[in-house]
């Protein structure tokens, strides 16, 4: 609330007072302005994801963006996946509180996937086969207070709700100000549905020449079966199935560099041990990690933004051109990949698919970063 009074009965007698206050009101300003503008040293990075909370991947990829003294982060966008947008913004602002960095803008993107919907999503398992997660069109079971029919709703939050507000600025907008405001030097990193980056190619397709790089956490390949044999939800590419136009769009746009982490997001998962060894410190965003993390889960987007901060991680990786399939059929929603003279040439791009990292230098930063 603004609290107005009246008109105070004296004024300064000179203008020395008034003149120090505007000063004092420009150096806040210019402060302000200067700490929203990349470092050459560092590494610019406006960071998009579905923030289902608390805890797990999602919300936990946000440590090493806040911890790692070479990251300056731009922004936070936010989009429908994993749950709804409202709900996941909840949590992230929460985050963002207890890990005592309030001061990153944090952005409302898309609600919906691009043409993707509940029903037809329900008509495509009709006809070929369940999807094993469909996020925030999951079904309420126990212990998972999905809504589906109702984006609005913000269920009881665990870990306390959001003293913060969200910026009033719309993702994608603040993602093609960023690109544009500093050609060359934004890398952006996406670990959701694709919808929000889409959409900015579709209003600013110039933001992709402008950006340093895209790193996108989903482009799973050969899963067929690991569905069978192991977690079938760790074994889907949720992220390109729940909007397949959006990732055609961002996977054929003419980025200088882009980063496709697949599979080897796999390659290491919050065990037991891993987070005993963060919760010991005790410091608040171990205890939440310690609190909320969810054992077994692979560190998805974790990894992808360490290697999106350090490249040096990766230890194997293959060039190779990429699409997602967006022909009504069985393959709907999945990653195809070609060698460059196999390609149908349609606007595929080449890619860089991580197959390998080094794992241990991954987790040994990691835990000592959730550890603080």
């Amino acid at each position: 609330m603004l609290l107005r009074t009246k008109a105070p009965l004296w004024r300064p007698a000179a203008l020395g007072l008034s003149a120090l206050l505007a000063c004092c009101m420009l150096a806040s300003s210019a402060s302000a302005q200067t700490s929203s503008v990349p470092s050459p040293d560092k590494v610019s990075i406006f960071f998009d994801n579905d923030f289902l909370g608390p805890g797990q991947s999602n919300i936990q990829s946000l440590i090493p963006l806040l911890r790692d003294e070479r990251v300056k982060l731009m922004g936070i966008g936010v989009v429908t996946g994993d749950a709804w947008l409202k709900e996941e913004t909840a949590h992230a602002l929460r985050f963002l509180e207890i890990a005592k960095r309030p001061d990153v803008p944090v952005h409302l993107g898309a609600e919906m996937p691009l043409m993707r919907t509940q029903a037809e999503m329900a008509n495509w398992e009709a006809r070929y086969g369940r999807v094993p997660f469909k996020g925030a069109w999951s079904t309420p079971r126990p212990g998972r207070t999905y809504h589906p029919q109702d984006p609005a709703l913000i269920p009881p939050m665990p870990e306390g709700a959001p003293t913060i507000k969200a910026s009033d600025e719309d993702a994608v907008h603040a993602l093609i100000r960023n690109v544009r405001a500093h050609p060359g030097q934004i890398t952006i990193v996406s670990a959701g549905p694709l919808t929000n980056i889409a959409l900015a190619l579709r209003i600013a397709p110039d933001i992709a020449p402008l950006a340093k790089e895209i790193v996108i956490e989903p482009g799973k390949l050969d899963t067929a079966v690991a569905r069978v044999t192991g977690n079938t939800d760790y074994a889907t590419d949720f992220n390109f199935l729940f909007d397949p136009e959006a990732a055609h769009i961002v996977l054929t746009a003419p980025w200088k560099k882009i980063t496709v982490m697949g599979n080897v997001t796999a390659s290491a998962k919050a065990t037991q041990a891993v987070v005993d060894r963060i919760g010991a410190s005790g410091a608040p965003v171990a205890t939440y990690v310690k609190t909320y993390a969810r054992i077994g889960q692979p560190l998805w987007d974790e990894i992808t933004v360490a290697v999106a901060v350090d490249r040096s991680l990766v230890t194997e990786e293959l060039v190779a051109r990429m699409d997602v399939d967006t022909l009504p059929g069985p393959s709907y929603g999945q990653p195809v990949v070609w060698k460059e003279d196999m390609a149908p040439g349609s606007g595929e791009r080449e890619v860089h698919i991580v197959r390998a990292i080094d794992v241990d230098r991954f987790l040994s930063t990691f835990i000592a970063q959730a550890s603080k």
